[in-house]
């Protein structure tokens, strides 16, 4: 559901982008008919595509903020993406003066590469592509300054957008002409090429170690102990008490880093240690931390859950 446009020639390149982005939320089978009828056309606005999910019971999320096209010092890219349940697929485009490199991503690995030295390239669905290339054809001139590719490109995006709500006419574009032989272009493109790419390496190995993380919290936190007995009081010092745990308690800071196991100390803190003696049992009842001798409250900086 995008709509890119190159043009790469010996005076500079071009590249403009939509910035639609459409979230499908609802049944796999019923999601996949929506589509099939928005990328064959019969689809044609913002409103009969609404109608239509609403019909299929499918719940859309319409953007027009996505950056699909970016500047990279002398280098303009281009990319559409395609998610599947494992795995993103990314086709992207690199384009300087006198050359272009075309690549597959599949996850942050290369899978496939092409190279020229001129050319229009368009990414999209057979029929965004279909409509800008009969665009494309009706206004290109042999001798186009790069100004004038760019107005054609944005005359593609308005008329595209009237014919499908799958792009918008909200859109990105950058022009670059730096001044690059065949050999200087290609290179270039090269070194961009393996930087970008490590790049995205590394921002999905954080991305995977994000998501590690939270579901190590979320694990944790499933844990948390709210009721039931924590440990007993085994020094008293003013408003501070050493608390050992019992079996089956442990604590954690709030960074969910452990901090004591069953057996060892943490400290709590009282208003009232006129309150506390020795041996008292710590309990947490109603959520709520303190003695159950007497109820009183105490306080602590620790996180308390059961051990596995």
């Amino acid at each position: 559901m995008s709509l890119i446009m190159s043009y790469i020639g010996q005076k500079g390149c071009v590249v403009a982008g939509d910035k639609r982005r459409i979230g499908y939320f609802g049944d796999k089978t019923k999601r996949e008919e929506l589509e099939s009828e928005l990328y064959s056309g019969t689809i044609k606005s913002d409103e009969e595509l609404k109608k239509r999910a609403s019909e299929l019971g499918i719940t859309l999320k319409i953007t027009d903020n996505a950056c699909k096209v970016r500047s990279l010092g002398d280098v303009v890219v281009g990319e559409v993406s395609f998610k599947s349940p494992f795995e993103t697929k990314r086709r992207r485009i690199y384009g300087t003066t006198n050359g272009y490199q075309i690549i597959e991503i599949t996850g942050s690995n290369i899978s496939k590469m092409e190279k020229g030295e001129s050319s229009i390239v368009v990414f999209g669905n057979k029929i965004t592509k279909d409509i800008a290339n009969k665009i494309i054809k009706k206004h290109w001139k042999t001798k186009t300054s790069l100004k004038a590719i760019g107005e054609i490109f944005e005359e593609v995006l308005a008329e595209v957008a009237e014919e499908t709500p799958s792009v918008s006419s909200d859109h990105d574009m950058f022009i670059k002409h730096p001044k690059l032989d065949k050999r200087e272009a290609q290179e270039l493109l090269r070194e961009t090429v393996v930087r970008d790419v490590k790049l995205l390496q590394k921002w999905r190995e954080k991305l995977q170690n994000d998501l590690l993380e939270k579901a190590h919290t979320i694990k944790l936190a499933s844990k948390i102990l709210n009721e039931g007995e924590v440990g007993r009081v085994v020094e008293i010092d003013g408003n501070h008490l050493e608390i050992v745990l019992k079996s089956g308690v442990q604590a954690y800071d709030t960074k969910w880093k452990p901090l004591a196991k069953p057996g060892e100390k943490v400290l709590m803190f009282t208003d009232t240690p006129d309150d506390v003696e020795i041996g008292d049992k710590v309990t947490i009842e109603n959520e709520t931390l303190g003695l159950k001798r007497n109820k009183s409250a105490l306080r602590c900086d620790v996180i308390l859950c059961k051990t596995d």
